[in-house]
């Protein structure tokens, strides 16, 4: 325990129950109902829905559904797009089952696009071979996916909500996972409130909100990766990020995405002189895999002369039918993305990496299995294919709520009090000055492009938060930036999501994954400080 701890003592909730699932976002839910009619405790820190990524996703879901396409293919894109590292039997589950989970969210009323013959229509996307995307309304498929699912959710008694409960701990027995403790209130209150589980299921979502430039929203702190991480799992791959290349750059945080299927359509980066300088840098210009167009970006944004992406010929007149979502930023920010180009930078995406897991999202700690952007299933290598993360998460999502079937087949909890939903429209806590701070650090010295003694800043840096730190939310945040940084410092090479300017090729030797505990990072932190390592573990 931490000293929050000990100044609010978690209060025992009455009963045991059976399932707790983090998280209100795509695989949370997806997990709730494919686990219903078994009971289930939703514990969010924000209402469902609105505190998870998932809603902002543009593309949709790849899944090789469309006529010329096969999974050997999504399967081989995958791999290419990985640079090395991908988990080819993990990423072949993943895109075999595709089709099934695209099968259940239209059950759940997910209204995707089809074609007037009735077939789902599919696009293209960045490294994609065939058309595989499948959408909603060209670029609202995340906001309808997660209407249709809270809807589904809502109506199913079996799933209790618990919004505006912020987690912050988990609760081990030896390497059993037992339960967990929230703080209502959005994190707000004094109270601690234990959840004793028999199973939990952590879809905390991601890391971006760790970048001064993100489109993830304030939720996705590297909350649940630290959480995870503090009570002693097995994390993976946690130096690669995806930075996604087209943020529209109008200095909003979180920062509005201009969609990937946009550069699908034809549309074309330039910058402010007018040149196309993809073309330099790759032979698929701007379908070119996302880091590389990202760094291309970035270097135009850092010798002053901006990036923008060209709709007018592609896309032009039809922007707002097309592209919707995308035109509405644009409109908000004062350009007419119809005639004018759009001024974009490279944000923090997604995270390939996260709490390790195997085929049945199982965590390295008995009672743990984990789902959606909070882990490393392998399936993603170094390097996301696009529209593969809500994929991601479905599939697995799906498969734990088989494996707790298979492992607990009798579902045992005490009566419940009545359904809750405390106080819906609460909201996470503002950035205080530390995140600040951290959200700096992290964007200079472990960005989209990194160097030896950057990263050894950032460790530095962070170790110095970690001993001033007391409180319990932090630390978990704490202890994801470090892995990230610890794991960058180690990896001397550059691969994927990961680019340092001292190591700028690939190297053979590094053509694997990076499993890291809590410990590890420390013991490398203490290399860098010459200081003794702050406890790894709550």
């Amino acid at each position: 325990m931490d000293k929050q701890a000990d100044l609010f003592p978690p209060v025992s909730w009455t009963g045991v129950d059976d399932v707790v699932i983090v998280g209100g976002g795509l695989a949370g839910l997806f997990c709730a109902l494919k686990l219903s009619p078994r009971p289930v405790t939703v514990i969010a820190a924000a209402p469902i829905g609105k505190g998870a990524s998932s809603a902002w996703a543009q593309a949709g879901i790849a899944a090789a559904v469309s006529p010329g396409d096969t999974i050997e293919k999504h399967l081989a894109d995958t791999i290419a797009a990985g640079a090395g590292t991908v988990d080819e039997k993990i990423a072949r589950l993943m895109v075999s089952e595709a089709s099934d989970r695209i099968h259940d969210l239209l059950q759940f009323g997910v209204p995707f696009d089809r074609d007037l013959e009735g077939r789902l229509q599919t696009s293209r996307e960045a490294a994609h071979s065939e058309h595989r995307v499948v959408r909603v309304k060209g670029d609202m498929a995340g906001r309808a996916i997660m209407e249709a699912l809270v809807t589904a959710v809502r109506n199913t008694p079996s799933i209790r909500l618990m919004e505006g409960y912020v987690a912050e701990e988990l609760i081990t027995e030896g390497r059993f996972v037992s339960g967990l403790i929230a703080r209502p209130e959005g994190g707000r209150s004094h109270k601690r409130i234990l959840f004793p589980a028999r199973a939990v299921v952590m879809a905390a979502g991601g890391i971006g909100h760790l970048y001064e430039i993100t489109t993830n929203p304030a939720e996705a702190r590297g909350g649940g990766v630290g959480m995870a991480a503090r009570a002693g799992a097995v994390i993976a791959d946690p130096e690669f990020v995806q930075f996604h290349p087209t943020a529209i750059n109008v200095g909003k945080d979180p920062a509005p995405l201009a969609t990937e299927a946009l550069r699908g359509e034809g549309c074309t980066l330039h910058n402010g002189e007018g040149h196309r300088f993809m073309l330099d840098i790759d032979p698929a210009g701007e379908l070119a895999p996302r880091d590389i167009v990202a760094r291309g970006i970035f270097a135009e944004v850092m010798a002053g002369r901006g990036a923008f992406l060209d709709c007018r010929k592609a896309v032009g007149a039809h922007f707002k039918d097309e592209f919707p979502t995308v035109y509405g930023y644009c409109i908000d920010a004062g350009i007419d993305p119809a005639t004018e180009m759009i001024p974009v930078i490279p944000a923090a995406h997604y995270f390939m990496g996260g709490i390790l897991t195997d085929a049945e999202g199982r965590s390295s700690l008995d009672g743990l299995w984990a789902c959606g952007e909070v882990t490393s299933t392998g399936a993603h290598g170094a390097n996301r294919l696009a529209s593969n993360s809500l994929l991601e998460a479905v599939v697995f999502a799906a498969r734990i709520a088989g494996d707790i079937g298979g492992m607990m087949p009798e579902a045992r909890v005490n009566p419940w009090k009545d359904k809750s939903t405390l106080n819906p429209d609460v909201e996470v806590i503002d950035d205080d000055e530390a995140m600040k701070r951290l959200r700096k650090l992290m964007s200079a010295k472990v960005g989209v492009i990194r160097d030896g003694d950057g990263l050894r800043e950032a460790i530095t840096q962070i170790d110095a938060m970690e001993r001033a730190n007391q409180a319990c939310r932090f630390a978990n945040t704490l202890a994801t930036a470090k892995l990230m940084a610890a794991a960058a410092l180690t990896r001397e090479e550059s691969r994927g999501g990961h680019f340092r300017t001292d190591f700028p090729d690939e190297r053979e030797a590094w053509q694997h994954r990076t499993f890291i505990s809590l410990e590890d990072a420390s013991q490398v932190t203490a290399e860098v400080t010459g200081r003794e390592p702050v406890a790894a573990t709550a």
